[in-house]
């Protein structure tokens, strides 16, 4: 297929071009660089520098996609508490310059949104037909988002896929970025420094190895609909920054500080839906995933 990647050259974004180019498809990367790193991208493809707010039909007009994958985001909690007009602007209006383009030049577009921050606290894992109750700007943006594709398909007749990701982690990950948990931890490790866990550590997520979620979202391009993208697995962060230590066969404690704003305490995804028609489920343990992670960045 020819298909456009918003956010391209960003973590998630990048393993997937890099699969879409192994089944030899035609891909165009569309990222505007103020999180995606150009040398992510292998030689020869091309890369439109464009901030999804901008019109993009230019763009789709020239490429003909028969797919988006969007999944250009700003994808930090904290941050769109702190500025919940910039993160609407990128993820609502993003997403809605992307389905406009999308619509005009007859593309379906793949959503990558997000499944703890639109469910919030779950007492089980969350299934696609729960409440939906985010608590962060950040999830209602999303949830926002999602309901404009319900829009246009319902307006126009068109058929889009959702893909609600659990805790992505893995190789290109951003230290920086407060929801990377996994490379914050293996950051301090590396540097023999001490971690910070914020509350007292029991909050628990479920963490899907970026080439698990890759996969999922290439058979998105295949089915319509919405899924979850996770393990049905919960790891508490206080489990995680120990098995970070071993993948790492490293020593290092962890200090502690207040919650912060915005925060779920339990977040895990029931994948049923996703096992039983989009013919996937995850291949990697977080035991294996780790470690993997762990010997790339060495």
């Amino acid at each position: 297929m020819r298909a456009i990647v918003t956010g391209g050259a960003g973590f998630i974004g990048s393993h997937l071009v890099d699969a879409l180019l192994v089944r030899g498809d035609d891909v165009l990367v569309l990222d505007n660089l103020a999180r995606g790193h150009r040398e992510h991208l292998p030689d020869g493809v091309e890369l439109v520098e464009r901030d999804v707010r901008e019109p993009l039909e230019d763009v789709f007009a020239r490429f003909r996609p028969d797919t988006c994958f969007h999944l250009a985001a700003q994808a930090d909690v904290r941050a769109s508490v702190e500025h919940p007009a910039e993160d609407a602007a990128v993820n609502v209006l993003g997403t809605v310059q992307v389905l406009a383009a999308s619509h005009k030049h007859d593309a379906k577009v793949v959503f990558s949104s997000t499944g703890g921050a639109i469910y919030g606290e779950c007492s089980r894992p969350a299934r696609e037909d729960d409440p939906l109750e985010p608590i962060s700007p950040y999830g209602t943006a999303k949830l926002a988002s999602e309901s404009y594709l319900a829009t246009f398909n319902r307006l126009h007749g068109s058929e889009h896929t959702v893909l609600r990701y659990a805790n992505v982690y893995g190789p290109r990950q951003e230290s920086e970025l407060e929801g990377g948990v996994v490379a914050i931890f293996f950051q301090r490790f590396r540097k023999r420094e001490r971690a910070t866990i914020y509350g007292d550590g029991s909050q628990t997520r479920d963490f899907v190895h970026v080439s698990d979620i890759v996969a999922a979202t290439v058979k998105g391009a295949e089915q319509e609909g919405l899924f979850n993208v996770g393990s049905g697995r919960e790891t508490s962060i206080l489990e995680l920054h120990e098995l970070c230590r071993r993948a790492s066969e490293t020593e290092g404690d962890a200090d502690f500080a207040p919650e912060r704003l915005g925060e779920i305490q339990r977040s895990v995804l029931d994948p049923t839906r996703g096992v039983d028609e989009l013919g996937w489920r995850p291949r990697l343990s977080l035991e294996e995933g780790l470690r993997q992670t762990w010997q790339w960045e060495e």
